[in-house]
């Protein structure tokens, strides 16, 4: 099985819906009313609820899980560009760019919705070959 390599590239796409912000909220107990709470948020700097950025940042998990061979995050630098709001569709996408060596890859990844680029940022991982006999 062949792992991850230079330019390699994959996508992935969420609807970001008001119960997987609620979902997400319940998870992880962030529950900050910007996203939780409608009539709070539209008094505030969105003019509105909007998702987590975290959730909309593990569009690129799921991206880069698409990656060739096991992958496993190593780092992850992020930069929140724009506010995601409940209805979009966030499509991440995860390039990878150079190996490091020892199975490492830095991957370039970025998060968009029809607004344009909602999250930034860079990942390193670790590419492993996935273990055909446990499939």
């Amino acid at each position: 099985m062949s792992i991850a390599q230079p330019g390699d590239q994959t996508r992935s796409r969420r609807e970001i819906t008001t119960d997987r912000i609620e979902q997400f909220a319940d998870i992880t107990g962030d529950d900050n009313p910007l996203h939780l709470d409608p009539e709070y948020a539209a008094t505030g700097l969105f003019d509105g609820r909007i998702s987590h950025g975290m959730l909309a940042a593990g569009v690129i998990s799921s991206a880069l899980a698409k990656l060739p061979g096991d992958i496993i995050y190593l780092s992850q630098d992020l930069s929140f560009e724009q506010p995601v709001y409940p209805g979009e569709t966030v499509t991440a996408t995860a390039n990878v760019v150079e190996a490091l060596g020892d199975n490492q890859f830095r991957v370039e990844t970025i998060a968009r919705t029809d607004d344009g680029v909602v999250v930034d940022g860079e990942a390193t991982v670790l590419a492993l070959a996935r273990d055909e006999a446990a499939d």
